[in-house]
């Protein structure tokens, strides 16, 4: 290990690797370069085990979970830094009072219709199930929990009270995963391996006529030769609540860093106009606000991705509380839905599963905590 080269641990993937250009060899030794649920439990590994990361790219609902390993920024950052963020943002990623990470980008998914085969774009979940359209979306990890969220959420259900009590086990929940059975039914056999990128893939291939997408999947989309027949519209409205599961992607400083100044020195570059510009460009919805005022859309389909996104993030972004477990009560959810899509137990059973594991996890946590 070269002592002289700060050590960074990275989310991969089409979304997030443009902005690493930036990063200097010379500086900068990637330790972790990973999908976010493989990137949580390699950091997790090493971190536990005292191992130096000087920063840590995170989420803002891990980021709890992450809790005793990253320094509060508030007095590590200067104000004006913080000051040019979006406050929305801020506000995501702090857990008790603390600033645990700051914002690289807001993560919120909108509908991508293939107007070539949708005469009649589904406004509703009722809508799509009622209708032929092959909609694809993640069968696997967070974004199929995140999806699930989703519906439980817009039929006004909630996974927890506003103690952070547990009510997983609802007929909004149930058919929460009832819906999601029946869409992976008409939806490729393959569904169940799905994590984002393969939604996209999926949807850029042919293979589905609809599916939600997060920003980033847009320099993939302007490029396909498809752009011209696909569609941005509002992510699809549950019974009682329009909603997109979302959240903001941050850079942090673990506890094990070894050169903090030169560590705050990165983090401030990350998110500072130029950085974060890198990002917009590559389709991603930045957290700097001159950045984002500085955003010019590239074509009439570019403008119309940027108005539905703006308007599905001020008014239908939903956020999980901030939970320290919550990785493992997400790992206990998708793992339960995800036998319902191979067919394996049925919707009650896989709720049943899931509220079990997570009054165990928050039971276990209140042990620990006394």
């Amino acid at each position: 290990m070269d002592d002289t080269l700060l050590r960074v641990a990275l989310v991969g993937g089409p979304m997030y690797d443009h902005l690493y250009r930036i990063l200097d060899p010379n500086e900068v030794e990637v330790v972790v370069h990973e999908d976010h649920p493989t990137l949580n439990r390699e950091v997790a590994r090493r971190l536990a085990a005292g191992e130096r990361i000087d920063v840590l790219a995170t989420h803002s609902k891990y980021a709890p979970s992450q809790a005793t390993w990253l320094l509060p920024l508030d007095d590590l950052v200067p104000a004006e830094a913080l000051a040019s963020l979006t406050p929305k943002a801020l506000d995501l990623c702090r857990f008790e009072g603390r600033l645990l990470c700051l914002p690289r980008l807001i993560d919120v998914r909108i509908l991508w219709v293939r107007r070539d085969r949708v005469s009649v774009v589904p406004r509703t979940w009722n809508d799509l199930v009622a209708s032929q359209v092959r909609f694809g979306f993640p069968g696997r990890e967070s974004g199929l929990f995140g999806t699930f969220f989703e519906l439980v959420v817009g039929a006004g259900g909630a996974l927890f009270d506003p103690h952070g009590s547990p009510t997983c086990a609802s007929p909004h929940a149930v058919a929460a995963v009832e819906t999601l059975r029946r869409l992976a039914e008409r939806a490729p056999d393959d569904l169940p391996s799905w994590h984002y990128d393969d939604v996209d893939a999926a949807l850029l291939d042919g293979r589905i006529d609809a599916a939600g997408a997060w920003p980033g999947a847009w320099g993939a989309i302007a490029a396909s030769p498809l752009r011209d027949v696909l569609e941005p519209h509002p992510y699809p409205t549950g019974a009682k609540r329009w909603v997109s599961y979302a959240g903001c992607h941050g850079w942090a400083i673990p506890s094990t860093c070894g050169d903090i100044g030169r560590a705050r020195q990165l983090v401030s570059t990350l998110i500072g106009a130029d950085a974060q510009g890198i990002d917009a460009a590559g389709g991603n919805i930045c957290a700097h606000l001159a950045a984002q005022r500085g955003l010019v859309a590239t074509s009439p389909l570019d403008a119309a991705r940027l108005e539905v996104t703006a308007r599905t993030v001020d008014e239908a972004m939903i956020t999980y509380p901030p939970l320290i477990r919550f990785p493992e009560i997400e790992d206990a959810g998708w793992s339960a839905i995800h036998d319902v899509l191979l067919g394996r137990s049925a919707p009650a059973d896989a709720v049943a599963a899931l509220q079990a594991a997570a009054e165990t996890v928050l039971a276990t946590r209140s042990e620990e905590t006394r």
